[in-house]
């Protein structure tokens, strides 16, 4: 009955249990072992337990034992480590190993408890594969705002196009009225080398104009994120400046800038900010050209707020928000303008909320709207 009721316990474990003695030869199994490794126990029973390793872990094993024995040192015994088992059919799988010493036997025993991991594998790479599916679909994710973005942009500098066309012909022609007269200059007698110099100096001027235009063209068309930097609010309206004042010439409206100096420095993509600043200024602009007005203004102001942000807002004299639109307009595809997608200020909002600030429209402050935007100053860590 003794042996019965052993037997009985080890049958009851879900692992396999073996027990060997000190030569390393099987002298019992439980009936997991038969599941776990396909072997009947009487075929197991009176075998070296290395018939359940790879090969190459069955030159070491009666080292192991013969080395714990001479003198009490041990590589596994006492000891829980994952393994490589072989089943019957010759797959080989992953196992976890526990051996112990039967304390009180002479000869030595030794029981070996082995758990099949195969299943908490299939476990964890499903769940690996979860997580990666996961990280694909926020990369896709992060993929397609680029897209949409650098669409957006491109589509807010084809609106100012008209705009930016008349400010960089203006330096155009200012160039070649001053290369005509330099011509004239060279050709009196004596050369007029005083209003030649004159010249010469006004072309190198136009023509770093038109650069600066040019440049501020290719940094806001370029598609790609950028790296979030600490940066000053107003060098970023600063760099925006000369494309707003291009449009707001075109549209004859006086544009207004207050930005006072020593304002903290914010975290910020630099290119997306500037997006923003030129969507809302692009919808001042229109607000002000639909209103009957003698004097069409916009204003672009940029302060400390009290609760510490950094502030920067858009405020024009028109016509003032729809009350039918209300807080909807900051939704995809809500537009009041007939050509408009609906997508500006919804992009434009997406872009404040993930510098961790916000975009908010204020009304009663003034004639036409206001569009504030708010981002945290930078606290000196990593941007």
């Amino acid at each position: 009955m003794g042996f019965q009721y052993a037997q009985a316990l080890l049958d009851a474990a879900s692992d396999a249990v073996i027990v060997i003695d000190h030569r390393g030869v099987i002298e019992t199994v439980n009936a997991a072992t038969e599941r776990i490794f396909g072997h009947p126990p009487q075929e197991l029973v009176g075998q070296n337990v290395s018939v359940l390793m790879q090969p190459g872990d069955r030159e070491h094993h009666n080292g192991y034992l013969r080395r714990y024995l001479e003198s009490g040192t041990s590589q596994i015994i006492g000891h829980g480590r994952e393994v490589k088992a072989r089943r019957r059919d010759g797959s080989v799988f992953c196992a976890s190993l526990s051996v112990g010493r039967v304390q009180g036997a002479e000869p030595p025993r030794f029981v070996g408890f082995v758990r099949d991991l195969t299943g908490y594998q299939q476990v964890l790479a499903a769940l690996q594969a979860d997580r990666d599916r996961a990280s694909e679909r926020e990369a896709e994710a992060h993929r397609s705002q680029a897209r949409l973005l650098a669409v957006s942009r491109m589509a807010t500098m084809g609106e100012m196009a008209a705009g930016i066309a008349h400010e960089i012909n203006q330096p155009l022609t200012a160039i070649s009225n001053y290369s005509r007269a330099c011509q004239r200059f060279a050709a009196s007698q004596p050369p007029a080398t005083e209003d030649l110099q004159d010249c010469l100096n006004g072309i190198a001027e136009e023509a770093l104009r038109a650069s600066e235009i040019v440049r501020e063209l290719r940094q806001m068309a370029r598609s790609r994120m950028e790296d979030r930097t600490a940066r000053d609010i107003n060098d970023i309206v600063r760099q925006i400046r000369p494309l707003i004042l291009a449009d707001a010439r075109v549209h004859h409206t006086v544009v207004h800038f207050d930005t006072p100096a020593g304002l903290p420095q914010v975290s910020v993509d630099a290119v997306q900010i500037q997006q923003l600043l030129l969507a809302l200024t692009r919808n001042a602009l229109e607000a002000v050209e639909v209103r009957e007005i003698d004097k069409r203004e916009i204003r672009i102001v940029t302060r400390h707020a009290a609760d510490g942000n950094v502030e920067l807002s858009v405020t024009d004299n028109g016509a003032g928000i729809d009350p039918t639109v209300g807080q909807d307009m900051f939704e995809p595809f809500v537009s009041t303008k007939p050509a408009g997608t609906g997508l500006g200020l919804a992009i434009s909002r997406t872009i404040a909320r993930n510098h961790g600030g916000s975009l908010e429209v204020r009304t009663g402050d003034c004639a036409g709207a206001s569009f504030a935007l708010r981002l945290p100053q930078f606290d000196g860590a990593h941007p």
